[in-house]
């Protein structure tokens, strides 16, 4: 074996390489690069190779991060020391319309997905910014669109081709391995193998997919997020809702907004958003979209432009539960100081879903409120890292955890489990991996963050 290649061909680069650091910063989407170096970078073409590299690693006592579309924000999968397993490659997609079910490889991103899917007349909830890879989106929870319907995407997961900690590939499901279900369905990045290949439930496609968007002067602010708060019991499952306050694009001033949208099934009321129309400050919308028929490429364009590759971005995230008067005034100090520029705080309108004994995935409330920082200038990374950390760091005994999706947890630690989740994860883990061949979640050490660094 030499130092470019595994037994199987597939690349290997070290760290000194030319092409190192290239490879290194390719592996995270984000252009806040994390400043962590891995001794190597496998790249891997196909499941022959995962085998091999996740062997390799194991003879030499390397530890592995896992990079599949790279979209963590916080760049989970590269780590200093050890092995950079790059799935990128692996985005072959199969579907079998007969029983309604997809294969994926971990880098497959939602608009290839859809489209394969959409072909046969069926559906799966895909993340919503179309440059998300399904891995760690799926394995973290995977709040898609129309989740609020068919459930977090984790929870259609039906079987794993995964490699283990020695290099054995395994297909797993609910019958021949259920501890290793369980564990893929939430855990994020806590997962203990390198997922090759997910086993998916596809839906039936909807009959026609409606949007409603309502832009409102900031001093509304409060009120808007109440109401759209308080319009959930109002609104079918099949409707989506969220709130924005902040930068939107095609406007130069903040805004506080509501979209929601519908994907319809034949089952659904003639007129699922029209209970938006009921506002009270309705007639003082700047900007309104009054259930228009939209599509999913136009969804994933709608998704892409609020959070554009090629920023710098800081993220956080907290569930929040309780009235609405209580939740917006829990959300008020993150509201009142969004710097200037692309930043907008997102208020992911939930209520809950039935969670499944066969699932790790456990932390959700009524709200996700999520601070959003995009910018390109280096010397302002404290300031917009503040900014999406502290005002929820001041909230946090009031938190009910975070998604795993928007993981900040080595700046600011919340649990993406429920207490009793995270302790059998870690039992499922000694069995599976009982050296710690892969990284787990990221401790506050290994943050390269300015906001980790001020705190040192």
């Amino acid at each position: 074996m030499t130092d470019t290649e595994l037994s199987t061909g597939a690349r290997l680069v070290r760290r000194g390489d030319d092409d190192y650091e290239a490879l290194r910063r390719a592996a995270v989407w984000n252009e806040r690069k994390p400043e962590r170096c891995p001794d190597l970078i496998v790249l891997a073409r196909d499941e022959g190779d995962v085998v091999a590299a996740v062997r390799y690693a194991a003879e030499h006592e390397l530890h592995i991060g896992i990079r599949s579309g790279g979209h963590s924000w916080v760049g989970n999968g590269v780590r200093d020391g050890g092995m950079l397993l790059d799935l990128s490659a692996l985005q072959g997609i199969g579907v079998d319309a007969a029983a309604a079910r997809a294969s994926v490889g971990p880098a497959a991103k939602g608009p290839a997905i859809y489209e394969a899917v959409s072909a046969h007349g069926l559906f799966f909830p895909t993340g919503h910014a179309p440059t998300v890879g399904i891995g760690g989106f799926i394995i973290g929870g995977g709040y898609g669109w129309n989740s609020r319907y068919l459930g977090p995407a984790c929870l259609s997961i039906e079987a794993v081709d995964v490699v283990l900690a020695d290099g054995t590939l395994v297909h797993a499901d609910d019958a021949t391995h259920p501890d290793l279900m369980w564990a893929v369905r939430g855990a994020g990045p806590g997962f203990f193998g390198v997922v090759t290949r997910l086993h998916l439930r596809l839906y039936p496609h909807p009959t026609r997919i409606l949007r409603t968007v309502h832009a409102y002067p900031l001093e509304l602010r409060d009120e808007v997020l109440a109401f759209a708060y308080d319009a959930l019991e109002h609104l079918p499952r099949e409707v989506e809702i969220s709130a924005k306050v902040g930068h939107t694009p095609g406007s130069e001033d903040f805004l506080v907004s509501v979209t929601a949208t519908a994907f319809c099934t034949a089952e659904t009321a003639d007129e699922p958003l029209a209970y938006l129309e009921t506002a009270p400050f309705r007639d003082r919308a700047v900007r309104g979209v009054v259930a228009e028929p939209t599509t999913m490429p136009q969804l994933y364009g709608f998704a892409d432009a609020l959070n554009p590759e090629g920023l710098r971005w800081s993220l956080d995230g907290m569930w929040l539960d309780g009235t609405s008067s209580e939740v917006v005034a829990l959300a008020r100090e993150v509201n009142d100081t969004i710097p200037p520029g692309r930043n907008f705080v997102l208020w992911m309108v939930w209520g809950g879903y039935p969670e499944r004994e066969n699932a790790c995935w456990s932390a959700q409330a009524a709200v996700y409120l999520s601070p959003n920082a995009g910018w390109t200038d280096p010397a302002d990374d404290l300031r917009m890292e503040n900014w999406t950390n502290l005002p929820l760091e001041r909230i946090q005994a009031h938190s009910r955890g975070i998604q795993f999706s928007d993981n900040n947890i080595a700046d600011r630690w919340d649990h993406g489990l429920r207490p009793e989740q995270a302790a059998r994860l870690e039992r499922v883990r000694a069995k599976y991996d009982p050296r710690g061949r892969f990284n787990t979640y990221m401790r506050p050490e290994e943050s390269t963050t300015a906001f980790a660094r001020a705190r040192r």
